[in-house]
């Protein structure tokens, strides 16, 4: 078991950080996704974070989960648990003392568990705002939407599943949308300190990817025309993965360090 300390300015001083225990499936994932303008979405990142580049366009989007049977490896599946979330996400690279990578930048996380917002950021990374969950699903079909505790939608979503991915999609293949979401398995979450972000990593253990016709799609984030000017976003294209089997691994928190320009594993307020 690998632990981590995390210290910050909200709630206790310190949070110890247990997260390379948990094992589990991800029942239904969907990635709703857009293509941006690489300037405008440059605008809408945290300073050290800039836009991943694909057929000149920046990606951002949801990801739709329904977790099942989380929990430490050595307790049985049967006893773990099941939530709803979502997450906003932005594919992105960034420049470390060791080099550059690449991941996602993640500005929102809902969720309809209690358990999710009660210990997110203090025994897990990440921190869950409370939201309300209504889905329908069937094998050929995901239905989402998502309602923020002060009533107003989040996001909505409708798809089937398709064979192929939309003519419009800037992806030129299915194999190819899938080995670059592939690559933003570790992501760094805002939290309520400026400049400071938590990290965590999901390895999916099996990985097969469906391409949806999306029927009708919403979200607030990405339809904020004051963070994205009319014609500057456009839905791309949607994902569904089913069953996959998977497990959490943190990964240290980042600093940005006005100094070096850069993001940091150590905070240079220290």
């Amino acid at each position: 078991m690998v632990c981590r300390n995390s210290c910050e300015a909200i709630d206790s001083p310190c949070k110890i950080m247990f997260l390379d225990t948990i094992h589990g499936t991800i029942e239904r994932r969907v990635l709703l996704n857009y293509r941006i303008d690489p300037e405008v979405l440059q605008k809408a990142l945290p300073p050290g974070f800039r836009p991943k580049i694909i057929h000149g366009n920046g990606i951002g989007g949801l990801c739709m989960i329904r977790f099942g049977g989380l929990r430490p490896k050595m307790i049985p599946g049967w006893a773990g648990l099941g939530s709803e979330n979502a997450a906003h996400r932005i594919a992105v690279e960034w420049d470390q003392e060791d080099g550059r990578k690449e991941g996602v930048f993640i500005p929102r996380r809902d969720t309809g568990s209690l358990f999710n917002r009660t210990f997110g950021g203090r025994i897990f990374p990440g921190i869950f705002e409370k939201s309300v969950f209504s889905v329908t699903e069937s094998p050929n079909s995901v239905s989402v939407k998502i309602q923020r505790a002060d009533g107003m939608e989040e996001v909505s979503f409708a798809g089937q599943i398709s064979e192929n991915l939309p003519a419009s999609s800037r992806f030129q293949s299915i194999e190819e949308a899938a080995a670059f979401f592939s690559l933003g398995a570790t992501g760094y979450s805002a939290t309520r300190e400026a400049d400071h972000y938590h990290g965590m990593e999901l390895r999916s253990l099996n990985w097969k990817v469906e391409p949806m016709q999306i029927m009708n799609a919403y979200s607030s984030f990405f339809s904020d025309s004051t963070r994205f000017p009319k014609g500057s976003v456009e839905l791309d294209c949607a994902l569904v993965m089913r069953n996959i089997e998977h497990e959490w691994h943190s990964r240290p928190d980042l600093y940005f360090d006005c100094s070096k320009a850069c993001l940091s594993v150590t905070n240079p307020k220290n």
